[in-house]
């Protein structure tokens, strides 16, 4: 049997390439939604976007990422890591050195924590977009930020600010400067005496606030002396340095169990029901389904194998005559014929309704008398009953 073929464009294709052709067409569509998903994926906040990320984040390779500066330390011997989701002080090691920059959404309760940590021994280093806000629940007089930056600074003090030792010449951004040190003391200022970094000891810890963090970013860490000045803010050789990632939005979990509980239902539901569509949409197993629904065997097929038994059961003539009388029956019917009807009129009506000579005279009685004359009866009835709905 030749397979039906379907048509796309202007070519032919049987059923094998059609449902090859989908089978296609859905990989794509799969391959393509699966892309995507590993691209929100890699986007969101601990998803390892390297790419992306806030200013100042470790794990950012933007100009103003701070991912150089981590890779810096790393290379001079201090222990790097990041601490994901919220600051808590029990979770901090005063023997460390704790960054804190371009932390404006950082809550009040993580201030005090970074507070108790400096005091206790810890290494803060603060500064950066928002931290004249959340820096006055670390130490009692904080500083207070100004507008104006400066391209350039230098050491300010004599000795230097162990920080700013071997330091010569900061080059910046210009994202602003500390207007007021506050109860910390100028380690580097420039021009027209704009201070950009101050520091001091809180009991037994120190801080160190950067008003214009970009010496330490991607983009400027390898400009002047600012590489110099990024190793001296992590503390004494050796030392861990704690980059705080959690104010950047990065959260204890990582990919998308980093996203919030109901946006993981959505892209459950979306998934599942991306899987009922492909399913629905694609071929089930096993062979090509044909076009056409197979039909039952003609009509005169059936006739012909009643008849051959009804031949054999030597009585034909009384069996077929109930289809006779069907028949003769159909013809007057269909002929709108009256009950008074002769034979010739049955015969001329049978003939012009479709049957055969031979066949409207079986049906009424007449004709051969061997299975022929059966056969032919039984055809005319079939006939007769081809139109009927």
């Amino acid at each position: 049997m030749t397979p039906a073929v379907g048509t796309e464009g202007d070519i032919e294709l049987d059923p094998v390439a059609l449902a090859r052709r989908r089978a296609t067409r859905l990989s794509i569509v799969a391959g393509v939604g699966f892309l995507a998903l590993a691209a929100l994926s890699s986007l969101l906040p601990g998803g390892g976007g390297q790419g992306g990320g806030s200013p100042s984040s470790s794990y950012s390779n933007r100009p103003d990422g701070a991912a150089a500066w981590a890779e810096l330390l790393s290379r001079f011997g201090h222990h790097v890591d990041r601490l994901r989701g919220e600051l808590d002080s029990s979770t901090l090691d005063p023997g460390a050195t704790v960054v804190v920059l371009d932390a404006p959404g950082l809550t009040g309760r993580e201030a005090r924590d970074l507070g108790h940590f400096v005091r206790l021994g810890g290494r803060l280093v603060a500064g950066g977009a928002g931290a004249g806000n959340w820096l006055e629940s670390v130490i009692d007089d904080a500083p207070k930020a100004a507008g104006r930056g400066t391209r350039t600074a230098g050491p300010v003090g004599a000795p230097p600010a162990p920080e700013v030792d071997g330091v010569g010449t900061v080059r910046t951004a210009q994202l602003g400067s500390w207007r007021d040190p506050g109860g910390l003391e100028p380690i580097l200022a420039g021009d027209g005496g704009r201070v950009i970094a101050v520091a001091g000891d809180s009991e037994r810890g120190r801080i160190v606030a950067l008003a214009d963090p970009s010496p330490v970013q991607n983009a400027l860490l390898a400009v002047d002396d600012n590489a110099a000045l990024a190793l001296g803010l992590a503390g004494g050789a050796g030392r861990t340095v704690l980059f705080a990632e959690g104010a950047h939005g990065y959260g204890g979990s990582e990919g998308l169990a980093a996203l919030p509980r109901r946006w993981r239902m959505v892209l459950a539901g979306l998934g599942l029901a991306a899987a009922i569509w492909v399913y629905a949409r694609s071929r089930r197993l096993g062979p090509p389904e044909d076009e056409a629904r197979p039909l039952p065997p003609p009509r005169w097929a059936y006739v012909d194998a009643v008849a051959g038994t009804l031949a054999r059961t030597r009585r034909p003539f009384e069996a077929v005559e109930p289809v006779r009388h069907r028949a003769r029956e159909l013809i007057a019917r269909r002929a709108a014929l009256g009950p008074d009807a002769g034979p010739d009129d049955l015969y001329r009506a049978g003939v012009s309704l479709g049957l055969t000579p031979d066949e409207a005279a079986a049906a009424l009685g007449g004709g051969p008398t061997d299975g022929s004359g059966v056969l032919a009866a039984g055809r005319a009835l079939a006939r007769l009953t081809s139109g009927e709905g």
